[in-house]
């Protein structure tokens, strides 16, 4: 059966505002992610469907918060100890010092994060 944990997973992302962490179990991607300090990373959407993450993600919140926005206005805010499901067409708010165990389909995320990594190359700044 696959498997992983946090210390085992490779840094991919280490930003100010985010260090991410992933690894692939069969057809979807585990995530390990932490926000040092809160951000707003809604312009690196732009590209997508209605400038939004389309990819749906299944996740925890081990510790902080966060917030996630649809279109049709629907909000909620998400704490530590809080399983969750983002469906697609979202956007999100991170709180300062938010950390989220976030299971994704592999392919949907690897298209969304296409887009979310030439826009963080060109220079596209996080609010």
């Amino acid at each position: 059966m696959p498997r992983t944990r946090k210390d085992e997973a490779p840094i991919a992302v280490s930003e100010p505002m985010i260090e991410g962490r992933y690894v692939e179990l069969d057809d979807y991607t585990v995530s390990f992610e932490s926000f040092p300090i809160a951000s707003d990373p809604s312009p690196l959407f732009a590209g997508l469907p209605d400038g939004r993450c389309q990819c749906p993600h299944w996740g925890y919140v081990v510790r902080g918060s966060f917030s996630a926005n649809y279109r049709d206005g629907q909000e909620e805010t998400f704490h530590a100890g809080d399983a969750y499901f983002l469906r697609p067409g979202h956007l999100t708010k991170l709180g300062a010092g938010a950390e989220v165990v976030e299971f994704s389909p592999t392919k949907e995320l690897q298209e969304t994060m296409a887009v979310v990594g030439a826009n963080m190359e060109a220079g596209v700044q996080v609010r």
